[in-house]
Protein backbone atom coordinates (compact mmCIF):
# COMPACT_ATOMS: atom_id res chain seq x y z
CA UNK A 1 0.00 0.00 0.00
CA UNK A 2 1.13 3.24 -0.38
CA UNK A 3 2.13 5.32 2.36
CA UNK A 4 2.10 9.24 2.93
CA UNK A 5 5.69 10.58 3.25
CA UNK A 6 5.34 14.35 3.34
CA UNK A 7 3.12 17.07 2.76
CA UNK A 8 2.88 18.25 -1.30
CA UNK A 9 5.82 20.82 -1.73
CA UNK A 10 6.12 23.55 -3.34
CA UNK A 11 7.25 22.11 -6.00
CA UNK A 12 4.66 20.32 -6.42
CA UNK A 13 5.89 16.64 -5.38
CA UNK A 14 3.20 14.44 -4.47
CA UNK A 15 3.01 12.55 -0.80
CA UNK A 16 2.16 9.30 -2.56
CA UNK A 17 1.89 7.34 -5.07
CA UNK A 18 -1.16 8.54 -7.68
CA UNK A 19 -4.77 6.74 -6.97
CA UNK A 20 -6.73 6.76 -10.01
CA UNK A 21 -9.16 9.33 -10.11
CA UNK A 22 -12.17 9.87 -12.53
CA UNK A 23 -14.98 8.60 -13.18
CA UNK A 24 -14.56 4.47 -12.40
CA UNK A 25 -17.24 2.17 -14.58
CA UNK A 26 -19.62 1.45 -11.69
CA UNK A 27 -19.91 -2.62 -10.29
CA UNK A 28 -22.44 -3.37 -12.76
CA UNK A 29 -19.99 -3.41 -15.69
CA UNK A 30 -19.55 -1.67 -18.93
CA UNK A 31 -23.22 -2.10 -19.93
CA UNK A 32 -24.63 -2.14 -16.36
CA UNK A 33 -26.15 1.22 -16.92
CA UNK A 34 -27.27 0.87 -20.36
CA UNK A 35 -30.33 1.58 -19.28
CA UNK A 36 -30.35 4.93 -18.22
CA UNK A 37 -27.43 5.92 -20.80
CA UNK A 38 -29.28 4.77 -24.11
CA UNK A 39 -32.25 6.87 -23.23
CA UNK A 40 -29.79 9.70 -22.31
CA UNK A 41 -27.62 9.08 -25.33
CA UNK A 42 -30.67 9.36 -27.84
CA UNK A 43 -31.86 12.95 -25.62
CA UNK A 44 -28.14 14.29 -26.16
CA UNK A 45 -28.21 13.63 -29.97
CA UNK A 46 -31.50 15.02 -30.20
CA UNK A 47 -30.32 18.35 -28.69
CA UNK A 48 -26.96 17.69 -30.83
CA UNK A 49 -27.63 17.62 -34.14
CA UNK A 50 -29.33 20.91 -34.96
CA UNK A 51 -26.62 22.88 -32.59
CA UNK A 52 -23.62 20.90 -35.27
CA UNK A 53 -25.67 22.20 -37.87
CA UNK A 54 -25.54 25.26 -36.73
CA UNK A 55 -22.38 26.11 -35.58
CA UNK A 56 -21.56 24.81 -39.08
CA UNK A 57 -23.30 27.80 -40.70
CA UNK A 58 -22.32 30.86 -38.29
CA UNK A 59 -18.58 29.38 -38.49
CA UNK A 60 -19.06 29.38 -42.30
CA UNK A 61 -17.72 25.96 -42.89
CA UNK A 62 -19.66 23.01 -44.68
CA UNK A 63 -22.91 21.81 -43.22
CA UNK A 64 -20.96 18.46 -42.75
CA UNK A 65 -18.05 19.73 -40.58
CA UNK A 66 -19.87 20.63 -37.68
CA UNK A 67 -21.46 17.03 -37.69
CA UNK A 68 -18.10 15.25 -37.88
CA UNK A 69 -16.86 17.11 -35.05
CA UNK A 70 -20.03 15.85 -32.78
CA UNK A 71 -19.42 12.24 -33.82
CA UNK A 72 -15.24 12.70 -32.84
CA UNK A 73 -16.50 14.56 -29.34
CA UNK A 74 -18.83 11.51 -29.00
CA UNK A 75 -16.87 8.32 -30.08
CA UNK A 76 -13.37 9.37 -29.52
CA UNK A 77 -13.09 11.70 -26.83
CA UNK A 78 -15.59 9.80 -24.54
CA UNK A 79 -13.44 6.93 -24.85
CA UNK A 80 -10.60 8.70 -24.27
CA UNK A 81 -11.89 11.10 -21.48
CA UNK A 82 -12.39 10.69 -17.54
CA UNK A 83 -15.35 12.60 -17.17
CA UNK A 84 -18.44 10.22 -17.25
CA UNK A 85 -21.28 12.73 -17.95
CA UNK A 86 -20.01 15.54 -20.04
CA UNK A 87 -20.34 15.56 -23.98
CA UNK A 88 -17.74 17.13 -26.58
CA UNK A 89 -18.47 18.72 -30.20
CA UNK A 90 -18.36 21.52 -31.75
CA UNK A 91 -18.79 24.97 -29.27
CA UNK A 92 -20.49 28.73 -30.38
CA UNK A 93 -17.53 30.04 -28.14
CA UNK A 94 -15.17 29.01 -31.24
CA UNK A 95 -17.63 30.29 -33.81
CA UNK A 96 -15.91 33.90 -33.90
CA UNK A 97 -12.79 31.89 -33.82
CA UNK A 98 -13.26 29.64 -36.92
CA UNK A 99 -14.29 32.77 -38.92
CA UNK A 100 -11.27 34.68 -38.24
CA UNK A 101 -8.92 31.75 -39.32
CA UNK A 102 -11.27 31.60 -42.24
CA UNK A 103 -10.27 35.30 -43.36
CA UNK A 104 -6.80 34.87 -42.26
CA UNK A 105 -5.74 31.71 -44.04
CA UNK A 106 -7.98 32.28 -46.89
CA UNK A 107 -9.44 28.57 -46.70
CA UNK A 108 -11.23 26.37 -45.03
CA UNK A 109 -8.93 23.26 -45.76
CA UNK A 110 -6.23 25.84 -44.35
CA UNK A 111 -7.99 25.94 -41.17
CA UNK A 112 -8.39 22.24 -40.79
CA UNK A 113 -4.46 21.80 -40.88
CA UNK A 114 -4.47 24.42 -38.08
CA UNK A 115 -6.76 22.89 -36.31
CA UNK A 116 -4.98 19.53 -36.26
CA UNK A 117 -2.34 21.24 -35.42
CA UNK A 118 -4.52 22.98 -32.39
CA UNK A 119 -5.10 19.41 -31.43
CA UNK A 120 -1.03 18.61 -31.07
CA UNK A 121 -0.94 21.57 -28.49
CA UNK A 122 -3.79 20.43 -26.66
CA UNK A 123 -1.80 17.37 -26.25
CA UNK A 124 1.16 18.62 -25.10
CA UNK A 125 -0.71 21.23 -23.08
CA UNK A 126 -2.25 17.80 -21.31
CA UNK A 127 1.39 16.43 -21.22
CA UNK A 128 2.55 19.22 -19.26
CA UNK A 129 -0.02 19.28 -16.59
CA UNK A 130 -1.70 22.57 -17.01
CA UNK A 131 -4.96 21.31 -16.32
CA UNK A 132 -4.69 21.93 -12.43
CA UNK A 133 -5.67 26.00 -13.66
CA UNK A 134 -9.09 24.70 -13.83
CA UNK A 135 -9.05 24.20 -9.66
CA UNK A 136 -8.56 27.78 -9.43
CA UNK A 137 -11.89 28.29 -11.10
CA UNK A 138 -13.90 30.13 -8.04
CA UNK A 139 -17.31 28.03 -7.36
CA UNK A 140 -19.20 31.21 -6.85
CA UNK A 141 -18.09 31.80 -11.03
CA UNK A 142 -19.21 28.42 -11.65
CA UNK A 143 -22.38 28.66 -10.56
CA UNK A 144 -22.40 32.12 -11.88
CA UNK A 145 -21.76 30.39 -15.78
CA UNK A 146 -24.13 27.86 -15.27
CA UNK A 147 -26.91 30.03 -14.38
CA UNK A 148 -25.89 32.67 -17.54
CA UNK A 149 -26.46 29.63 -20.07
CA UNK A 150 -29.16 28.77 -18.60
CA UNK A 151 -30.99 32.29 -18.71
CA UNK A 152 -29.28 32.35 -22.53
CA UNK A 153 -30.72 29.01 -23.39
CA UNK A 154 -34.42 30.03 -22.25
CA UNK A 155 -33.48 33.64 -24.13
CA UNK A 156 -32.23 32.01 -27.71
CA UNK A 157 -34.63 29.54 -27.81
CA UNK A 158 -37.69 31.67 -27.65
CA UNK A 159 -37.13 32.75 -31.24
CA UNK A 160 -36.94 28.72 -32.31
CA UNK A 161 -39.75 28.22 -29.77
CA UNK A 162 -42.14 31.16 -32.03
CA UNK A 163 -40.86 29.62 -35.51
CA UNK A 164 -39.44 33.00 -35.78
CA UNK A 165 -35.52 32.54 -35.91
CA UNK A 166 -32.98 34.22 -37.94
CA UNK A 167 -30.02 32.71 -35.51
CA UNK A 168 -28.62 29.89 -35.47
CA UNK A 169 -29.34 27.33 -32.79
CA UNK A 170 -26.58 27.85 -30.43
CA UNK A 171 -25.44 31.75 -30.69
CA UNK A 172 -24.33 32.49 -26.91
CA UNK A 173 -23.52 35.54 -27.77
CA UNK A 174 -25.73 39.03 -26.99
CA UNK A 175 -24.84 40.49 -30.68
CA UNK A 176 -25.90 38.56 -32.82
CA UNK A 177 -24.52 38.04 -36.65
CA UNK A 178 -28.14 39.35 -38.14
CA UNK A 179 -27.76 42.74 -36.33
CA UNK A 180 -30.13 41.98 -33.60
CA UNK A 181 -29.39 40.82 -29.91
CA UNK A 182 -30.29 38.67 -27.03
CA UNK A 183 -33.74 40.79 -26.07
CA UNK A 184 -34.05 42.18 -29.81
CA UNK A 185 -34.22 38.95 -31.84
CA UNK A 186 -37.26 38.44 -29.32
CA UNK A 187 -39.49 41.01 -30.10
CA UNK A 188 -38.93 40.24 -33.67
CA UNK A 189 -39.85 36.67 -33.32
CA UNK A 190 -42.82 37.79 -31.40
CA UNK A 191 -43.85 40.17 -34.24
CA UNK A 192 -42.94 37.49 -36.72
CA UNK A 193 -44.03 34.17 -35.00
CA UNK A 194 -45.34 30.95 -36.74
CA UNK A 195 -48.68 29.36 -35.45
CA UNK A 196 -47.31 26.00 -36.43
CA UNK A 197 -44.67 26.14 -34.48
CA UNK A 198 -45.85 27.26 -31.67
CA UNK A 199 -48.20 24.79 -31.96
CA UNK A 200 -45.40 22.22 -32.00
CA UNK A 201 -43.36 23.73 -29.35
CA UNK A 202 -46.23 23.94 -26.48
CA UNK A 203 -47.18 20.52 -27.24
CA UNK A 204 -43.78 19.09 -26.77
CA UNK A 205 -42.55 21.53 -23.99
CA UNK A 206 -46.30 19.91 -21.63
CA UNK A 207 -45.11 16.46 -23.10
CA UNK A 208 -41.31 17.01 -21.01
CA UNK A 209 -42.62 19.01 -18.00
CA UNK A 210 -45.69 15.83 -17.96
CA UNK A 211 -42.36 13.16 -18.10
CA UNK A 212 -41.09 15.63 -14.85
CA UNK A 213 -43.69 14.78 -12.72
CA UNK A 214 -43.38 12.06 -9.87
CA UNK A 215 -46.67 9.83 -11.35
CA UNK A 216 -44.91 9.58 -14.72
CA UNK A 217 -41.32 9.08 -13.16
CA UNK A 218 -42.38 6.70 -10.82
CA UNK A 219 -43.40 4.64 -13.92
CA UNK A 220 -40.56 2.27 -15.00
CA UNK A 221 -41.04 3.07 -18.42
CA UNK A 222 -40.68 6.38 -18.55
CA UNK A 223 -36.82 5.81 -17.47
CA UNK A 224 -36.39 3.90 -20.61
CA UNK A 225 -38.61 6.32 -23.03
CA UNK A 226 -37.13 9.41 -22.72
CA UNK A 227 -39.67 12.62 -22.47
CA UNK A 228 -37.74 14.34 -25.33
CA UNK A 229 -38.10 11.16 -27.56
CA UNK A 230 -42.15 11.44 -27.29
CA UNK A 231 -41.79 14.96 -27.95
CA UNK A 232 -40.37 15.00 -30.79
CA UNK A 233 -42.16 12.17 -32.48
CA UNK A 234 -45.69 14.25 -31.38
CA UNK A 235 -44.05 17.51 -32.94
CA UNK A 236 -43.54 14.98 -36.32
CA UNK A 237 -46.66 14.02 -36.38
CA UNK A 238 -48.16 17.50 -35.65
CA UNK A 239 -46.43 18.86 -38.27
CA UNK A 240 -47.78 15.97 -40.55
CA UNK A 241 -51.55 16.52 -39.43
CA UNK A 242 -50.49 20.63 -40.29
CA UNK A 243 -49.50 19.84 -44.02
CA UNK A 244 -52.29 17.25 -45.10
CA UNK A 245 -54.92 19.71 -43.15
CA UNK A 246 -54.06 23.08 -42.22
CA UNK A 247 -50.95 23.90 -45.07
CA UNK A 248 -51.18 27.39 -43.99
CA UNK A 249 -50.07 26.99 -40.13
CA UNK A 250 -47.62 24.09 -40.49
CA UNK A 251 -44.17 24.52 -39.89
CA UNK A 252 -42.22 26.06 -42.64
CA UNK A 253 -38.99 24.33 -44.03
CA UNK A 254 -36.46 27.09 -42.98
CA UNK A 255 -37.53 26.33 -39.18
CA UNK A 256 -36.91 22.02 -39.42
CA UNK A 257 -34.14 20.17 -38.87
CA UNK A 258 -31.79 20.37 -41.97
CA UNK A 259 -29.39 17.29 -42.02
CA UNK A 260 -27.42 16.93 -45.10
CA UNK A 261 -29.36 13.84 -47.16
CA UNK A 262 -26.47 11.43 -47.89
CA UNK A 263 -27.16 8.08 -49.67
CA UNK A 264 -23.76 5.93 -49.21
CA UNK A 265 -20.47 5.56 -47.88
CA UNK A 266 -18.99 7.03 -51.74
CA UNK A 267 -21.32 10.37 -51.51
CA UNK A 268 -20.40 10.87 -47.57
CA UNK A 269 -16.72 10.54 -48.47
CA UNK A 270 -16.89 12.90 -51.80
CA UNK A 271 -18.96 15.86 -49.58
CA UNK A 272 -15.86 15.58 -47.16
CA UNK A 273 -13.13 18.29 -46.51
CA UNK A 274 -9.72 17.41 -45.99
CA UNK A 275 -6.44 19.13 -44.95
CA UNK A 276 -4.46 21.68 -46.67
CA UNK A 277 -0.83 20.81 -45.09
CA UNK A 278 0.38 23.44 -47.50
CA UNK A 279 -0.61 25.37 -45.00
CA UNK A 280 1.71 24.59 -42.08
CA UNK A 281 4.34 26.54 -44.70
CA UNK A 282 2.56 30.05 -43.31
CA UNK A 283 3.29 31.33 -40.06
CA UNK A 284 0.31 32.31 -39.37
CA UNK A 285 -1.18 28.88 -39.69
CA UNK A 286 0.74 28.14 -36.34
CA UNK A 287 -1.38 31.57 -35.04
CA UNK A 288 -4.26 30.37 -35.77
CA UNK A 289 -3.89 26.54 -34.35
CA UNK A 290 -2.49 28.49 -31.19
CA UNK A 291 -5.30 30.37 -30.72
CA UNK A 292 -7.75 28.03 -31.13
CA UNK A 293 -5.91 25.51 -28.71
CA UNK A 294 -5.96 27.94 -26.26
CA UNK A 295 -10.20 29.10 -26.33
CA UNK A 296 -10.74 25.57 -26.79
CA UNK A 297 -8.63 24.10 -23.75
CA UNK A 298 -9.77 27.41 -21.51
CA UNK A 299 -13.60 26.64 -22.36
CA UNK A 300 -13.62 22.65 -21.66
CA UNK A 301 -11.49 23.33 -18.22
CA UNK A 302 -14.49 25.60 -17.61
CA UNK A 303 -17.29 23.19 -18.90
CA UNK A 304 -15.73 20.20 -17.00
CA UNK A 305 -15.46 22.07 -13.78
CA UNK A 306 -19.31 23.23 -14.16
CA UNK A 307 -20.12 19.82 -14.79
CA UNK A 308 -18.74 18.11 -12.13
CA UNK A 309 -20.43 20.46 -9.97
CA UNK A 310 -23.79 19.48 -11.98
CA UNK A 311 -22.91 15.57 -11.60
CA UNK A 312 -25.14 13.96 -8.91
CA UNK A 313 -22.40 11.52 -7.83
CA UNK A 314 -20.20 14.58 -7.51
CA UNK A 315 -17.46 12.83 -9.26
CA UNK A 316 -13.74 14.33 -10.23
CA UNK A 317 -13.17 14.99 -13.89
CA UNK A 318 -9.21 14.25 -14.47
CA UNK A 319 -8.45 17.63 -16.07
CA UNK A 320 -4.59 16.81 -17.87
CA UNK A 321 -6.17 13.81 -18.99
CA UNK A 322 -9.19 15.80 -20.45
CA UNK A 323 -6.65 18.18 -22.03
CA UNK A 324 -5.31 15.20 -23.59
CA UNK A 325 -8.39 13.82 -24.44
CA UNK A 326 -9.66 17.27 -26.67
CA UNK A 327 -6.28 17.11 -28.45
CA UNK A 328 -6.71 14.09 -30.01
CA UNK A 329 -10.30 14.58 -30.63
CA UNK A 330 -9.35 17.91 -32.29
CA UNK A 331 -6.31 16.34 -34.38
CA UNK A 332 -8.57 13.88 -35.72
CA UNK A 333 -11.20 16.10 -36.46
CA UNK A 334 -9.65 17.94 -38.04
CA UNK A 335 -7.54 15.53 -40.55
CA UNK A 336 -11.49 14.36 -41.44
CA UNK A 337 -12.62 17.67 -42.32
CA UNK A 338 -14.45 18.80 -38.79
CA UNK A 339 -14.71 21.60 -36.41
CA UNK A 340 -12.61 22.36 -33.88
CA UNK A 341 -14.37 21.06 -30.51
CA UNK A 342 -14.08 21.39 -26.70
CA UNK A 343 -16.31 20.01 -23.93
CA UNK A 344 -19.98 21.81 -24.04
CA UNK A 345 -21.83 22.97 -21.09
CA UNK A 346 -25.31 22.59 -22.87
CA UNK A 347 -24.92 18.81 -24.58
CA UNK A 348 -23.60 17.69 -21.04
CA UNK A 349 -26.85 19.59 -19.08
CA UNK A 350 -29.11 18.18 -21.18
CA UNK A 351 -27.30 14.72 -20.88
CA UNK A 352 -26.87 15.05 -16.71
CA UNK A 353 -30.73 15.83 -16.74
CA UNK A 354 -31.54 12.91 -18.60
CA UNK A 355 -30.17 10.63 -16.48
CA UNK A 356 -26.93 9.59 -17.74
CA UNK A 357 -24.82 7.71 -15.08
CA UNK A 358 -21.50 7.34 -17.36
CA UNK A 359 -19.59 8.14 -20.05
CA UNK A 360 -21.40 5.65 -22.38
CA UNK A 361 -24.77 7.85 -22.84
CA UNK A 362 -22.00 10.29 -24.45
CA UNK A 363 -20.57 7.39 -26.68
CA UNK A 364 -24.02 6.41 -27.76
CA UNK A 365 -25.00 9.94 -29.29
CA UNK A 366 -22.07 9.89 -31.09
CA UNK A 367 -22.69 6.83 -32.76
CA UNK A 368 -26.00 7.86 -33.45
CA UNK A 369 -24.76 11.33 -35.21
CA UNK A 370 -22.50 8.88 -37.51
CA UNK A 371 -26.03 6.69 -38.40
CA UNK A 372 -27.88 9.84 -38.66
CA UNK A 373 -25.56 11.21 -41.12
CA UNK A 374 -25.55 7.38 -43.55
CA UNK A 375 -28.86 6.58 -43.30
CA UNK A 376 -31.35 9.16 -41.47
CA UNK A 377 -31.11 12.27 -43.17
CA UNK A 378 -34.42 12.44 -44.98
CA UNK A 379 -36.23 11.54 -41.68
CA UNK A 380 -34.60 13.87 -39.16
CA UNK A 381 -35.20 16.82 -41.71
CA UNK A 382 -39.08 16.11 -40.47
CA UNK A 383 -37.94 16.94 -36.77
CA UNK A 384 -39.58 21.08 -36.04
CA UNK A 385 -36.78 23.44 -34.78
CA UNK A 386 -39.38 24.70 -31.83
CA UNK A 387 -39.72 20.58 -30.56
CA UNK A 388 -35.92 20.67 -29.79
CA UNK A 389 -36.18 24.51 -28.24
CA UNK A 390 -38.71 23.23 -26.09
CA UNK A 391 -36.39 20.71 -24.47
CA UNK A 392 -33.62 22.83 -24.43
CA UNK A 393 -36.13 25.75 -22.45
CA UNK A 394 -36.64 23.12 -19.81
CA UNK A 395 -32.44 22.01 -19.67
CA UNK A 396 -32.07 26.27 -19.41
CA UNK A 397 -34.38 26.39 -16.01
CA UNK A 398 -32.56 23.61 -14.33
CA UNK A 399 -29.31 25.36 -14.75
CA UNK A 400 -31.24 28.59 -13.21
CA UNK A 401 -33.33 27.76 -10.44
CA UNK A 402 -34.77 30.47 -8.10
CA UNK A 403 -33.10 28.22 -5.64
CA UNK A 404 -29.24 29.14 -7.27
CA UNK A 405 -30.02 32.34 -6.04
CA UNK A 406 -31.29 32.48 -2.84
CA UNK A 407 -28.40 30.03 -1.86
CA UNK A 408 -26.18 32.18 -3.50
CA UNK A 409 -27.20 35.40 -1.64
CA UNK A 410 -27.36 33.09 2.06
CA UNK A 411 -23.35 32.48 1.69
CA UNK A 412 -22.69 36.08 2.15
CA UNK A 413 -21.55 38.97 -0.31
CA UNK A 414 -17.87 36.94 -1.55
CA UNK A 415 -19.62 34.56 -3.09
CA UNK A 416 -22.85 36.68 -4.29
CA UNK A 417 -21.23 39.59 -5.73
CA UNK A 418 -18.71 36.95 -8.02
CA UNK A 419 -21.85 35.12 -8.89
CA UNK A 420 -24.36 37.55 -10.12
CA UNK A 421 -21.51 39.78 -11.63
CA UNK A 422 -20.35 36.78 -13.35
CA UNK A 423 -24.16 36.56 -14.79
CA UNK A 424 -24.38 39.54 -16.11
CA UNK A 425 -21.04 39.93 -17.98
CA UNK A 426 -21.56 36.56 -19.78
CA UNK A 427 -25.19 37.50 -20.61
CA UNK A 428 -24.00 40.84 -22.35
CA UNK A 429 -20.81 39.38 -23.56
CA UNK A 430 -20.01 35.93 -24.25
CA UNK A 431 -18.75 32.89 -22.45
CA UNK A 432 -15.55 33.11 -22.21
CA UNK A 433 -15.27 36.98 -21.87
CA UNK A 434 -17.51 36.86 -19.41
CA UNK A 435 -16.38 34.71 -16.94
CA UNK A 436 -13.19 36.28 -17.42
CA UNK A 437 -14.86 39.75 -15.15
CA UNK A 438 -16.46 37.16 -12.93
CA UNK A 439 -13.14 35.34 -12.29
CA UNK A 440 -11.22 38.73 -12.12
CA UNK A 441 -13.65 40.01 -9.26
CA UNK A 442 -13.53 36.54 -7.85
CA UNK A 443 -9.91 36.66 -7.50
CA UNK A 444 -10.13 40.00 -5.92
CA UNK A 445 -12.06 38.76 -3.19
CA UNK A 446 -9.50 35.83 -2.57
CA UNK A 447 -6.63 38.25 -2.66
CA UNK A 448 -8.32 40.58 -0.40
CA UNK A 449 -9.48 38.34 1.97
CA UNK A 450 -6.56 36.05 1.96
CA UNK A 451 -3.06 37.76 1.48
CA UNK A 452 -1.28 35.73 2.98
CA UNK A 453 -2.48 32.29 2.14
CA UNK A 454 -0.13 29.46 1.16
CA UNK A 455 -0.24 27.04 3.58
CA UNK A 456 -0.55 23.28 2.90
CA UNK A 457 -1.81 20.21 4.29
CA UNK A 458 0.64 18.65 6.60
CA UNK A 459 1.13 15.02 7.81
CA UNK A 460 1.60 14.14 11.57
CA UNK A 461 2.55 11.21 13.35
CA UNK A 462 -0.16 8.90 14.73
CA UNK A 463 1.11 7.32 18.50
CA UNK A 464 0.51 3.48 19.03
CA UNK A 465 -2.29 3.75 21.37
CA UNK A 466 -4.27 5.84 19.36
CA UNK A 467 -5.59 3.22 16.84
CA UNK A 468 -5.38 -0.42 16.52
CA UNK A 469 -3.80 -0.29 13.38
CA UNK A 470 -1.12 2.99 13.58
CA UNK A 471 0.11 2.33 9.98
CA UNK A 472 -2.88 2.88 8.21
CA UNK A 473 -4.33 6.14 10.01
CA UNK A 474 -3.29 9.33 8.67
CA UNK A 475 -3.86 12.66 10.49
CA UNK A 476 -3.93 15.19 8.11
CA UNK A 477 -4.27 18.88 9.58
CA UNK A 478 -5.05 22.07 7.89
CA UNK A 479 -3.27 25.53 8.38
CA UNK A 480 -4.78 28.26 10.71
CA UNK A 481 -5.72 30.29 7.09
CA UNK A 482 -7.04 28.21 4.38
CA UNK A 483 -8.36 29.92 1.69
CA UNK A 484 -8.98 29.17 -2.06
CA UNK A 485 -5.80 29.41 -3.05
CA UNK A 486 -5.08 26.13 -0.49
CA UNK A 487 -7.91 24.25 -2.91
CA UNK A 488 -5.75 23.05 -5.52
CA UNK A 489 -3.05 21.51 -3.31
CA UNK A 490 -5.50 19.99 -1.03
CA UNK A 491 -7.70 18.40 -3.62
CA UNK A 492 -4.36 17.22 -5.16
CA UNK A 493 -3.19 15.49 -1.61
CA UNK A 494 -6.84 14.05 -0.85
CA UNK A 495 -6.65 12.36 -4.50
CA UNK A 496 -3.72 10.74 -3.57
CA UNK A 497 -4.77 9.05 -0.12
CA UNK A 498 -3.73 5.05 -0.12
CA UNK A 499 -7.26 3.32 -0.97
CA UNK A 500 -8.58 1.11 2.43
CA UNK A 501 -7.15 3.58 4.87
CA UNK A 502 -8.41 5.81 7.89
CA UNK A 503 -7.98 9.39 7.73
CA UNK A 504 -8.48 12.32 9.92
CA UNK A 505 -8.99 15.66 8.53
CA UNK A 506 -8.50 17.62 11.28
CA UNK A 507 -8.91 21.61 10.90
CA UNK A 508 -9.53 22.28 14.69
CA UNK A 509 -6.49 24.63 14.50
CA UNK A 510 -8.11 26.70 11.33
CA UNK A 511 -9.62 29.93 12.00
CA UNK A 512 -10.94 30.45 8.72
CA UNK A 513 -11.95 27.59 6.17
CA UNK A 514 -12.90 28.83 2.48
CA UNK A 515 -16.08 27.82 1.24
CA UNK A 516 -14.47 26.67 -1.90
CA UNK A 517 -12.14 24.39 -0.17
CA UNK A 518 -14.89 23.34 2.31
CA UNK A 519 -17.06 22.23 -0.94
CA UNK A 520 -13.62 20.04 -2.33
CA UNK A 521 -13.78 18.22 1.13
CA UNK A 522 -17.15 17.49 1.45
CA UNK A 523 -16.95 16.10 -2.41
CA UNK A 524 -14.05 13.99 -1.04
CA UNK A 525 -16.14 12.42 1.56
CA UNK A 526 -19.01 11.53 -0.56
CA UNK A 527 -16.86 10.09 -2.68
CA UNK A 528 -14.34 8.11 -0.24
CA UNK A 529 -16.50 4.41 0.61
CA UNK A 530 -15.95 4.28 -2.76
CA UNK A 531 -12.17 4.10 -2.48
CA UNK A 532 -12.35 1.99 0.41
CA UNK A 533 -11.43 4.89 3.09
CA UNK A 534 -12.85 5.77 6.48
CA UNK A 535 -12.70 9.86 6.64
CA UNK A 536 -13.34 11.44 9.90
CA UNK A 537 -13.40 15.16 10.15
CA UNK A 538 -12.62 17.45 12.95
CA UNK A 539 -13.80 21.36 13.02
CA UNK A 540 -14.78 21.34 9.82
CA UNK A 541 -18.43 21.97 8.96
CA UNK A 542 -20.12 19.96 6.21
CA UNK A 543 -21.99 21.99 3.41
CA UNK A 544 -24.98 20.86 1.34
CA UNK A 545 -23.69 19.73 -2.59
CA UNK A 546 -26.60 20.32 -4.59
CA UNK A 547 -27.41 20.27 -8.13
CA UNK A 548 -28.95 22.35 -9.76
Amino acid sequence: MSQVVSSPSRTGSPIVAPSPVGAPLPSKGLFGTIGQDAPAGLVVFLVALPLCLGISLASGAPLLAGVIAGIVGGVLVSLLSGSAVSVSGPAAGLTVVVLSAIATLGSWPAVLAATAVAGVIQIGLGLARAGIIALYFPAAVIRGMLAAIGIILILKQLPHFFGADADYFEDMNFLQFNGLNTFSAIGAAMRALSPGSVLVGVVSLLILLLWNTEPVKRQPWSRLVPGALIAVLASVAINGLLKKFAPNVQVLPEHLVKLPVLSSLGQLAGEMTFPDFSALRKPATYGVAFTIAVVASLETLLSVEAVDNLDPQKRHTPTNRELLAQGAGNLVSGLLGGLPLTAVIVRSSANIAAGAQTKLSAFIHGLLLLTSLLFLGAVLNLIPLSALAAVLLLVGYKLTPPALYRKQWKLGREQFVPFIITIVAVLFTDLLKGVSIGLALGFFFILRDNAKAGSYLRREEVDADDAETPEALLHLRLPEHVSFLNKASIVTTLEQLPTNSRVILDGSRSDVIDHDVLEAIEAFRQAAPARGIELELRGIRQVALGTH
